[in-house]
């Protein structure tokens, strides 16, 4: 190795080593600055404050804010910002868009940096936000403002990569969450650590401490450090006394710069509202729309499925301009990603549910319309604040409501928002009804996501708490089902359960009986004067006489004792007067019984069977009779066998078994040819019968049945002539017996043949053998002779045979 070489190591060692060479240590100017504006701190003047350099600021966060044309702050900065430096609890409430999330950031950096807080201090500022969107908002606002800063921060929510958030928790200095994850982090990572907490901020408190929040965060708190200051700020700012000892603030500071303002909602927006028919809402919509195709406009409703119904059927509709749809089942990439085009384009229309309505700074919006009516007085302000945001912002706002939700009205009006009436002319309403009932006859798809939406409406009103309002009784389905293109509605199931339930829990009381019984006696008296006033009195006293026979004996409530001779008339006995059955306690205890039930498993039913003796997938025969047929496989003829059969022994012995089944094999086997034989005598006797029939229906001249052979009556008979002989000659042709022999053995012979060996002489007569060697053993018949001979020839042939005799 040269030495120029070495020289060369040595350098790339020492450039490796400054690498990781520590950072200097901050120097004596910072320290003299944060000081310095420490200093100062008591000194701020809210009133006298006019740009943000009046602010004790360090120069990082000013030159953030110059950059981003934050240069004037707002009123509720003026006020936050002075008291949040000094180290006070905060309750911030001021108007939407006035810009109170810079009201905490600010002094989110500003402590940290006092504090010369670095990345090993752990978590040092923890925002809170109820949704993703506004959480996300917050985020991207503190990179703007804080990126001078060397602290870091993340954004905690939910839809977002858990492993990856869990390996970097201990690094981050600006937390800002929704309540689940920050939750979840809490539990189940164990790096994250939030002992070391200076600063907590809630942005929409009400929202995140009412009930949907609550046990969560009453958890989130349980885990937090008590000595640290809290700012929690909304439009709605809380007061209860029970939210603000949850989180251990005594004595919090109140900003409020707009609270004696005339209007808790921005000056510059502009509310109105119409009220319409429940089957006219979407035609007035889609009319709206249509003519202001222009403009951004942000569409409120009260659930996701109406907002993901709405999205798509403006889709197939086609109004001309570009539509979204926000809401909260979505997946948070698009959620995200809808956010941004929403923000970013001028026109456009987003359906949206309350999901939108928090914190959510979208730029130039020109109308915002709730098509549904808002839960209350809190959700409407929140909703229309999404326009006529800033100081030089503008919008419109609409509210849609029903006949029977117009005393929402006054509820706005006592709280300080002012909103006028205003009447649609009928004839610009173009009512798409026909096209929709269309899109939904051939698309069942779109069909069932206008089911859901009909659904989850109505279910959403019912669970409205202000029934003054929302009265359910008032909606007319039918027609709500119509406007959405449903011919039929949907059946509503949790209405009918409601329903039952109402009528199941009324107490039932004696007097309450007894009045039913005596309202009923007078309406049947009457009735029967009006009857006896008509022609059809005579008709009605015989239906009378024939029910009186079937009637069922009236209550008796006046014998209490029940000494009465009638018992069995007075099936009711009433012992205590008033006594009130609560017949909700009677529906809990059946519930209860219900949910103490096992559930019937195969196992149990396995169990029942097997307890009754029952034997599954067997069959039984019987008889004509009646008598059961034994099984055949049971009947075993082997003596290995039947031992095998009599032995109770758990499992399967299997060379046994196979022992068994040769043993029985060979029984099988004789049992096989006896069936064989059976069969084959069976078909030898059904040939014999067949052939007799055959026989028998042969005619006349060749028939050798007696009824249609030759009359031969008239000829002599050869006995009484030439005597009778002893033995018979070997010359003289076989009789009609012989024949009648030889007929049936050749019958045999041909079955014997078929199923059987054929003979030896079967044998030579197939082979081409001399007739002459070959014994004839019968005589060929007359009768076959006869049989190819007319009437005369047979005459003489027979007298000719006489002759040769005699001779």
């Amino acid at each position: 190795m040269t030495k120029d070489g070495q020289i060369l190591k040595r350098n790339e060692n020492k450039k490796k080593h400054r690498l990781f060479k520590p950072k200097k240590k901050k120097s004596a100017e910072e320290d003299a600055a944060i000081q310095y504006l420490k200093a100062q701190y008591d000194k701020i003047v809210p009133d006298e404050i006019k740009t943000f350099k009046d602010f004790p600021l360090s120069q990082k966060t000013l030159k953030g804010l110059k950059e981003n044309n934050y240069i004037v702050p707002t009123d509720i900065q003026k006020q936050a910002i002075g008291y949040a430096l000094q180290g006070k609890d905060i309750l911030g409430a001021a108007k939407t868009g006035s810009g109170k999330t810079l009201a905490f950031l600010i002094p989110i950096l500003e402590i940290l940096f006092c504090k010369k807080w670095t990345r090993l201090d752990g978590v040092g500022a923890l925002v809170i936000s109820p949704t993703r969107e506004l959480a996300y908002q917050i985020y991207e606002t503190l990179r703007k403002v804080g990126h001078l800063h060397d602290f870091s921060a993340g954004l905690i929510i939910g839809g977002q990569n858990l492993k990856f958030e869990r390996k970097r928790m201990d690094q981050i200095n600006i937390l800002i969450s929704t309540p689940g994850r920050l939750l979840q982090h809490m539990d189940e990572n164990p790096l994250f650590d939030c002992s070391q907490l200076q600063i907590l901020i809630l942005d929409e408190a009400d929202r995140c401490l009412d009930l949907g929040f609550e046990t969560t965060m009453n958890a989130i708190i349980e885990n937090l450090p008590p000595n640290r200051q809290t700012l929690l700020f909304s439009a709605t700012q809380t007061k209860s006394v029970r939210d603000l000892a949850r989180l251990s603030l005594s004595f919090p500071t109140y900003v409020a710069p707009h609270e004696q303002a005339a209007t808790v909602t921005p000056e510059a927006l502009q509310q109105s509202y119409i009220v319409s028919d429940i089957e006219d809402k979407l035609g007035t919509l889609w009319s709206f729309i249509r003519n202001h195709l222009k403009q951004k406009v942000l569409v409120f409703m009260a659930t996701c499925k109406q907002v993901k119904y709405m999205y798509e059927l403006f889709c197939k509709l086609r109004p001309g301009v570009s539509l979204l749809a926000l809401y909260g089942t979505l997946h948070q990439e698009k959620r995200e990603r809808i956010y941004q085009e929403f923000c970013r384009k001028s026109n456009v229309i987003l359906f949206a549910t309350d999901l939108a309505s928090r914190g959510l700074d979208f730029p130039k919006v020109n109308w915002v319309i709730q098509y549904d009516c808002p839960e209350n007085v809190d959700t409407y302000i929140h909703r229309a604040g999404r326009t006529a945001r800033g100081v030089l912002g503008k919008g419109e706002g609409l509210l849609i409501l029903l006949p029977q939700e117009e005393s929402f009205i006054e509820d706005l009006k006592n709280n300080k928002i002012p909103i006028n009436k205003i009447s649609v002319d009928p004839s610009k309403i173009m009512s798409p009804q026909r096209k929709i009932e269309s899109l939904l006859s051939d698309n069942s798809d779109l069909k069932q996501s206008a089911q859901r939406a009909f659904v989850s409406y109505v279910k959403s009103v019912s669970l409205m708490k202000n029934k003054q309002i929302f009265n359910i009784q008032l909606l007319d389905t039918d027609a709500y089902a119509r406007s959405l293109g449903l011919i039929v509605p949907p059946r509503i199931k949790f209405m009918f359960k409601k329903m039952n339930l109402k009528n199941n829990t009324e107490k039932v009381t004696t007097e309450n009986v007894i009045q039913k019984l005596k309202s009923n006696d007078a309406e049947h008296e009457e009735s029967e004067s009006c009857e006896s006033e008509s022609g059809i009195a005579p008709v009605i006293q015989q239906m009378k006489k024939i029910k009186e026979k079937q009637k069922i004996p009236k209550f008796d409530f006046h014998n209490v004792n029940g000494d009465s001779d009638e018992e069995e008339d007075g099936f009711i006995k009433v012992k205590k007067k008033n006594v009130e059955v609560d017949m909700t306690a009677l529906e809990e205890e059946n519930t209860r019984t219900k949910k103490n039930a096992k559930p019937l498993t195969k196992a149990a039913v396995a169990k029942k069977i097997l307890k009754k003796k029952i034997k599954v997938n067997t069959t039984v025969k019987f008889t004509e009779d009646g008598e059961a047929i034994e099984d055949d496989k049971k009947d075993v003829k082997s003596e290995l066998a039947k031992q095998f059969v009599t032995e109770n022994v758990g499992g399967i012995d299997i060379e046994k078994a196979k022992e068994v089944l040769r043993e029985e094999d060979k029984f099988d086997k004789i049992r096989f040819r006896e069936k064989v034989k059976a069969k084959h005598k069976e078909q030898k006797r059904k040939l014999k019968n067949k052939k007799k029939d055959e026989e028998g229906e042969k005619d006349d001249f060749g028939s050798q049945s007696e009824s249609d052979s030759v009359d031969l009556s008239w000829l002599p008979d050869p006995d009484k002539i030439y005597g009778k002989k002893s033995v018979s000659d070997p010359k003289e042709p076989a009789s009609d017996s012989d024949n009648n022999q030889a007929n049936s053995g050749s019958d045999d012979s041909e079955i014997d043949e078929k199923y059987h060996r054929p003979t030896k002489r079967k044998l030579l007569e197939s082979k081409v053998i001399p007739q002459e060697s070959v014994t004839p053993r019968k005589v060929k018949k007359i009768e076959d002779v006869s049989a190819s001979l007319s009437v005369q020839e047979a005459e003489a042939l027979a007298m000719q045979l006489l002759k040769s005799k005699r001779k």
